[in-house]
């Protein structure tokens, strides 16, 4: 495992610490500002944003998000930029640079992720939740409204019905309702989280690549019908696809390389 921090501009406290795993395959980056509860401001967009394209960037194959302590992420900092114009607009492109990465980037949500906190786990493609999980989008109480990607992308993820009674009402979806209804892939801690990734690590990284492109027609920053044909196309032209066949008559796990 390596360590080290995410440029942020602020050496001292970086917003954001990352860490490698599984030989550099997974990319674990945590949001690193408890005494905010990980709230969500410009400079954290910024800083989340640029440790997903560098875990791209350097090779590798899985993302795993997390928050510091014991929140996942309390939302947007009231007491910030949040009401300039120009946060909204920042934190859907970083929702959307994340919803369309070309690898897989699975959350462990370690605690409560409110509004912005719940968009940010909702632009992963999957979820592990603590115990103490939970997620709720009070817009009701703080009199903003939300964009209709999110919307529709919420409800999409738990259903109409439980997307209404969350966004009419502000009602918290809990850790067990999360888990029931599908929104999150199971209950664990980091350890669980990390197997999910380190499962993934081993998958045919075009075809998960390809899946991402399809999955981005809810996202913020959709893919056109000729990139997604083309990741098809790279997928089955692959070597990986000789690999997997290869695997299979030699009665061995496959060892993908993404080509």
């Amino acid at each position: 495992m390596t360590d080290h921090a995410a440029q942020t501009g602020q050496a001292e406290q970086p917003l954001v610490l990352t860490a490698d795993h599984a030989d550099g395959r997974i990319r674990v980056i945590r949001l690193n500002n408890h005494p905010k509860r990980n709230k969500l401001d410009i400079p954290m967009c910024d800083a989340i944003e640029e440790a997903m394209l560098a875990a791209v960037e350097d090779g590798a194959r899985v993302v795993l998000l997390h928050g510091d302590g014991t929140v996942f992420s309390a939302g947007a900092d009231l007491s910030g930029d949040v009401y300039s114009g120009g946060f909204y607009p920042r934190l859907l492109e970083m929702l959307g640079t994340i919803q369309t990465l070309p690898v897989p980037v699975v959350a462990w949500v370690n605690g409560p992720a409110i509004g912005a906190g719940t968009q940010l786990s909702m632009a992963c493609d999957l979820r592990v939740v603590d115990g103490t999980a939970l997620f709720r989008v009070p817009i009701v109480d703080v009199a903003i409204a939300l964009d209709e990607v999110t919307i529709r992308t919420l409800e999409h993820l738990v259903g109409g019905a439980i997307a209404r009674t969350m966004l009419f009402t502000g009602a918290a979806l809990s850790a067990e309702d999360a888990v029931r209804s599908g929104y999150a892939l199971r209950a664990g801690g980091f350890e669980d989280a990390l197997a999910v990734a380190e499962l993934l690590a081993t998958k045919a990284p075009l075809t998960l690549r390809h899946l991402k492109y399809e999955f981005s027609h809810t996202s913020h920053r959709p893919y056109t019908r000729a990139e997604r044909e083309e990741a098809a196309a790279a997928a089955w032209l692959s070597g990986d696809v000789e690999e997997s066949r290869a695997a299979r008559a030699e009665k061995r796990a496959p060892q993908f390389r993404g080509r």
